[in-house]
């Protein structure tokens, strides 16, 4: 079943059950995805890269939300990305980002700070599940001045 069946079958059960915030949310998923292709004929990968950067997006909003004391918007928002995040695959553990950040250290051959982005690059294609943010961290205590 692809995800766009998944979320089609997911707004049937919420306009059932009458859960207003998961059927808005999962609309919300779908207009992502029909925002890029009409007829909604994009491979799971580009869909998950699309909900990745939603998810960063309510995320960045959550973040705001408490920084002004806005305790209401903020479980709102949580609920949501709690509703992203099934669509999502599993983000690997703190080690296990480790190990593929030393090895994508050494497959790059970097030395300094300066090679920052050709870690990156090459995080990425070992595996696209990593959280970057967590693997950006990583790499810059790792790499030297």
């Amino acid at each position: 079943m692809t995800i766009i069946e998944k979320i089609n079958d997911g707004i049937k059960e919420a306009m059932r059950s009458r859960d207003q915030l998961r059927l808005d949310t999962l609309r919300m998923l779908k207009s992502k995805i029909l925002a890029v292709d009409a007829r909604a004929n994009i491979p799971d990968g580009e869909v998950v890269k699309l909900f990745k950067t939603y998810f960063g997006n309510l995320q960045e909003a959550l973040d705001q939300a408490q920084a002004v004391n806005r305790p209401e918007i903020a479980d709102k928002l949580k609920s949501e990305l709690a509703i992203v995040q099934e669509f999502l695959p599993v983000a690997l553990s703190a080690e296990e980002t480790k190990r593929i950040v030393v090895q994508a250290i050494a497959d790059s051959g970097a030395k300094t700070r300066k090679d920052f982005g050709l870690v990156m690059k090459s995080i990425m294609k070992l595996n696209n599940t990593v959280d970057g943010k967590l693997a950006k961290d990583l790499a810059n205590q790792l790499l030297t001045d």
